[in-house]
């Protein structure tokens, strides 16, 4: 299968953001990110340590392959070299469409994959350097076989198309290894270069090949040691994943939706619900509306179905539309392990079909998915005043199916559930209502519906607009 890499995007600035998104694979075209994080600043060192626990977590749950490298093997055994010239030698054979090494050897998708990157980088070097003898480029090409296996080494998953890989090295400063970086894009992983004390020296057309961020001035302290999180049983459940699950049984039409544990060890202090003044300058005046009014704002919330990989639907649940250009903020619990995702709007006959998770969060319980549709988003609550037990809210959503359900309700009380801040309200909500919108009377969302309690009258939780505003930065 042909795979078109696209790199970089989306606008990324942070260590943060590039933890959190991972790149979709649509029909063909899989999204990649490399980057080249220059000089540092006062919060790197924390930033990079929780990078390591939250892909290093991650990486125990099967998520994903994560790999923190200092410096590539330069040595190799002889035994080994004759092994890697004999895989070399067939890759040859094939005229540059597979390769064959210790990772993934059963793994014909991988191993064309692989193939077809190494004849890519193998161009892109006799660019960089001309007059290459053969001896040099079959030298150059068993390095990338020897890093490639270091690299992807103890892969928790089977290698496919959507896989996601998370590669960081620090200080990379040899065109040859910067080009091995550039490789795995190819091969679907995501690649920062911590390049604190110094960049790399490139030609401008090369150095294009990967986004450069600019933190600050170089620093002469190191980056800390990546030290690997043993996570045993009795840690269990600080690891979870599942912060709320909702899913179909085969037998009813039920969903069963819990409140979840939440991981207390890698959530980060969130911000105070406080109220912010407006500035003086122009705004526009807020006026409430009607329920009627907000009903027709049902239109820019939509119905998700998951699928497994048979293309079977194993759940359901609601999004919010958040960006004009397809994106759509839903709960990361909706979308979990979902192989593909059917996206229905009010008054559209099409079912629109994706595989881009975005970006999520999982202990806020917030993930972003986008479709190839431009879309009529809502306005999310910017805390012009703050909000207040007793004040009307309408919630929309699909609740077991049942498209844009529109009920109206108060908001009951405020709650942090695991240091999440989190909003109470009476509006009546079922399962498949989670990802839908909590909205004020003003139109705007200041809630997403994520957890009901079973058995109780009316009590629903939605994830609140602060954090939902800094999640979505850059999307709206």
């Amino acid at each position: 299968m042909f795979i078109n890499y696209r790199h970089n995007i989306m606008d990324i600035h942070s260590i943060s953001a590039f933890v959190s998104v991972r790149g979709g694979y649509n029909q063909g075209n899989r999204d990649v990110y490399f980057l080249r994080i220059i000089g540092g600043n006062d919060t790197l060192k924390n930033d990079i340590q929780n990078m390591d626990k939250i892909l290093d977590t991650a990486m125990h749950n099967q998520q994903l392959l994560y790999k923190r490298v200092h410096d590539l093997p330069l040595d190799i055994h002889e035994a080994d070299k004759q092994y890697y010239l004999n895989c070399y030698e067939k890759w040859l054979e094939t005229n540059g469409t597979s390769m064959q090494i210790h990772t993934e050897n059963d793994n014909q998708a991988f191993q064309k994959a692989l193939g077809s990157a190494l004849k890519t980088v193998e161009m892109v070097y006799d660019k960089f350097k001309s007059g290459n003898t053969a001896s040099i480029k079959r030298n150059f090409i068993m390095k990338l076989m020897i890093w490639t296996d270091f690299v992807m080494a103890n892969n928790p998953v089977k290698w496919h198309e959507r896989s996601s890989i998370k590669v960081i090295a620090d200080n990379v400063m040899k065109v040859q290894e910067y080009l091995f970086y550039y490789m795995l894009t190819l091969l679907g992983a995501d690649v920062m270069l911590l390049q604190t004390k110094q960049d790399i020296a490139l030609p401008s057309w090369l150095e294009a090949y990967s986004k450069k961020i600019v933190l600050g001035e170089y620093v002469t302290w190191d980056i800390p040691a990546y030290v690997h999180t043993t996570i045993t049983q009795t840690d269990k459940s600080h690891i979870t994943t599942a912060d709320i699950q909702e899913a179909e049984s085969n037998h009813q039409n039920t969903v069963r939706i819990r409140i979840p544990e939440r991981n207390r060890k890698t959530n980060t202090p969130k911000e105070k619900i406080t109220e912010t003044k407006p500035s003086n300058n122009s705004i526009p005046e807020r006026k409430e509306k009607s329920f009627e009014e907000l009903a027709r704002l049902a239109s820019s919330i939509v119905m998700i179905t998951i699928h497994d990989q048979s293309g079977k639907p194993v759940g359901s649940g609601s999004g919010i539309m958040i960006g004009k250009d397809g994106y759509i903020l839903t709960n990361y619990h909706v979308v979990q392990g979902g192989y593909f995702y059917s996206v229905h709007i009010e008054e559209d006959d099409t079912v629109y079909k994706t595989d881009e998770l975005i970006k999520y969060h999982s202990v806020d319980d917030l993930a972003i998915i986008r479709i190839s549709r431009k879309l009529n988003p809502l306005p999310i609550y910017q805390g012009n005043t703050a909000l207040v037990r007793g004040q009307k809210v309408v919630a929309i959503g699909s609740p077991l199916g049942l498209f844009n359900s529109v009920s109206d309700g108060i908001i009951s009380g405020f709650r942090t559930i695991d240091t999440v801040d989190m909003m109470q309200f009476t509006a009546p909500t079922s399962h498949g209502s989670s990802g839908g919108a909590v909205l004020n009377m003003y139109g705007e969302v200041i809630g997403i519906s994520t957890a009901g309690i079973d058995h109780a009258q009316n009590i629903n939780l939605a994830v609140l607009y602060n954090n939902i505003n800094i999640f979505v930065k850059g999307f709206c």
